[in-house]
């Protein structure tokens, strides 16, 4: 129940759907996309934590090492959508609020066989990467517990070293917004997606300083969570 107005009745409590960066909170944004044959899936995604920010996202595909990106001692800086660490720059620029973003980076990522690798210390072969994307809403956003969610489709461009260009046109998407207040006994913990029914796409295991995991599955309805 909302609070009361004038007349004593119950009002609704309008959710906060703003693009702004919340002061004072831990603050996460989350973009993905996939294919519809679930061959592929790329997500990148950033978390502020006080005056540091963790940074991941990972390329997914069928027949190929999976290439994961991890630097969890980023800097915030005076933007902090603008992410640089050691050999690695990243952005989540919004070019239009709840419409439209952009999303990339350039750095190395560890190409790992095995997935079950980045449960560790995902060490693999050092590997050049660079995201040039263009995230679009295809609907209004959807209330979480702690933030939101949104569907849309992506735009763009990957490139790997050695590799031909992986070219995205109008992929299906997603992306989470969440924050919490930096003090609060409940974290945001893992990305608050649903459990896949089956676990035979590609993976994308992630492991948080907090000591949390997310093991991440592509599907043809998108990321879901394995375990």
């Amino acid at each position: 129940m909302g609070p009361i107005d004038g007349n004593g009745d119950a009002t609704e409590v309008e959710p906060d759907w703003s693009d702004s960066r919340h002061e004072g909170t831990v603050e996460e944004w989350v973009f993905a996309a996939w294919t519809a044959d679930a061959g592929l899936g790329v997500i990148s995604g950033h978390r502020i934590v006080g005056r540091r920010a963790w940074y991941w996202a990972a390329l997914a595909r069928v027949g190929c090492p999976l290439l994961h990106v991890s630097d969890f001692e980023v800097p915030v800086r005076a933007d902090p959508f603008i992410l640089k660490g050691e050999a690695m720059w990243a952005e989540h620029f919004r070019d239009a609020p709840m419409e439209q973003w952009s999303v990339g980076n350039e750095t190395y990522a560890a190409a790992l066989d095995d997935p079950d690798d980045a449960l560790g210390r995902a060490y693999g072969i050092p590997t050049p990467i660079a995201f040039d994307l263009e995230w679009y809403a295809t609907a209004p956003p959807s209330a979480l517990d702690r933030g939101y969610e949104q569907s849309g489709v992506v735009h763009g461009s990957i490139e790997v070293l050695g590799e031909p260009t992986v070219d995205l046109a109008e992929v299906p998407a997603h992306r989470w917004h969440r924050w919490a207040a930096a003090d609060a006994t409940v974290g945001l913990g893992p990305l608050p997606v649903p459990a896949a029914s089956a676990h035979t796409g590609v993976r994308s295991p992630f492991v948080f300083p907090d000591g949390t995991s997310l093991d991440l599955v592509v599907t043809p309805s998108g990321w879901r969570r394995r375990r």
